[in-house]
C-alpha cells in the first residue's frame, strides 16, 4: 500500500479512536455502535468482501473495548460510583452469553444478517436515549438467578453486534433504580468481561475464514485495533470526567440522532447484500 494511502488510513482510524474513546467514558456505551459502521466502510473501501467486512468490523470493535473499558472504569472507580457487586453478579452470565454468540451464532450468520441485527439494536439504543421510561420507585435489581440471566442476554447480544453492552446494561440498571451515573460507571466495568469473552470467540471462530486481509487474527483486524485502541484509551478518562460535569441527558439526545443515521447506513448495507 502506498505511503499516502497508509497515512490516510491511519488518520481515519485515529480520528475514530479519539471520538469513540471519549464517548465510551462519557456515555458508558463502549464505542462499538460508532465503530462498527465506520470500520466496515474502511475495510470495504480496501477490497474486503462486504460480508466479511461486517464481521471483522464487529470483532475489531469489540477488541478495542478491552482497552477502553479498562481506562474508562478506572476513571469511574476513582469517583467511587462503580457498583462492583453488580459487576460480579452479572459477569458469569455475560461470559456464557458472549461465548455462545461469538463462538457459535456469529460464525454461522452471514454478514448481511449481522448488519441488520446491528441496525435494529442501534435503533433500539437510540430510542432508549430519547424516551424516558417511567420507573417504579420500588423496583430493585433481581436476585442472583435473575442477574445471571440478564448477564447472559447482555453478553449474547453484545457478541452479535460488537458493542460493549452499555446499550442494554445502562437501560436495565436505570430501570432497576440504579442512579444514572452509577449505571454508566457500572456498565463501563462490565465492558471488560464482555469484550474479553467475545474476542476469544471471534478469534477462534475466524481462524479458518477465507479472504481475511493481512495482519488479521481470526476476525480481528490487528492494524485497526492497534491504532483505534492507542487513540481511544487516553480519551476514555476524559469522557468519564466530562460525564460528571456535562448535561448527559441532553448529550444523549444528540447522540441518539447520530445513532439513527449510523443505523440507517447499516440497514442499507445489510439489505443491499441480501
Amino acid at each position: 500500500m502506498p505511503l499516502e494511502s497508509l497515512l490516510i488510513l491511519a488518520a481515519e482510524l485515529a480520528l475514530l479512536g479519539l471520538i469513540t474513546g471519549f464517548l465510551a467514558g462519557l456515555l458508558g456505551i463502549g464505542g462499538g455502535m460508532m465503530m462498527v459502521p465506520f470500520i466496515s466502510a474502511i475495510l470495504g473501501a480496501r477490497g474486503v468482501a462486504p460480508d466479511l467486512a461486517v464481521k471483522m468490523a464487529i470483532a475489531t470493535s469489540m477488541a478495542t473495548i478491552i482497552f477502553t473499558s479498562i481506562s474508562s472504569v478506572r476513571a469511574h472507580h476513582k469517583k467511587g460510583v462503580v457498583r462492583w457487586r453488580i459487576v460480579a453478579l452479572l459477569a458469569p452470565g455475560i461470559v456464557l452469553g458472549a461465548m455462545v454468540a461469538s463462538l457459535g451464532v456469529f460464525a454461522v450468520l452471514k454478514g448481511a444478517t449481522l448488519a441488520l441485527v446491528f441496525a435494529l439494536f442501534v435503533f433500539f439504543s437510540a430510542s432508549r436515549m430519547l424516551v424516558k421510561s417511567n420507573t417504579a420507585a420500588a423496583r430493585q435489581l433481581p436476585g442472583r438467578a435473575g442477574l445471571l440471566g440478564a448477564g447472559g442476554v447482555i453478553g449474547f447480544l453484545s457478541g452479535l453486534v460488537g458493542a460493549g453492552g452499555g446499550f442494554i446494561s445502562v437501560p436495565f440498571l436505570t430501570w432497576c433504580n440504579v442512579p444514572i451515573h452509577a449505571a454508566v460507571a457500572t456498565s463501563a466495568g462490565l465492558g471488560f468481561p464482555i469484550a474479553l469473552a467475545n474476542v476469544a470467540g471471534y478469534i477462534a471462530s475466524g481462524l479458518k475464514a477465507g479472504g481475511l486481509p493481512p495482519y488479521s487474527l481470526g476476525y480481528v483486524w490487528l492494524p485497526g485495533l492497534a491504532v483505534i485502541a492507542s487513540c481511544s484509551v487516553p480519551m476514555a478518562p476524559l469522557g468519564a470526567k466530562a460525564a460528571h460535569r456535562l448535561p448527559v441527558d441532553k448529550l444523549k439526545r444528540v447522540f441518539a440522532g447520530i445513532l439513527c443515521l449510523l443505523g440507517a447506513y447499516m440497514l442499507h448495507k445489510g439489505l443491499s447484500q441480501l
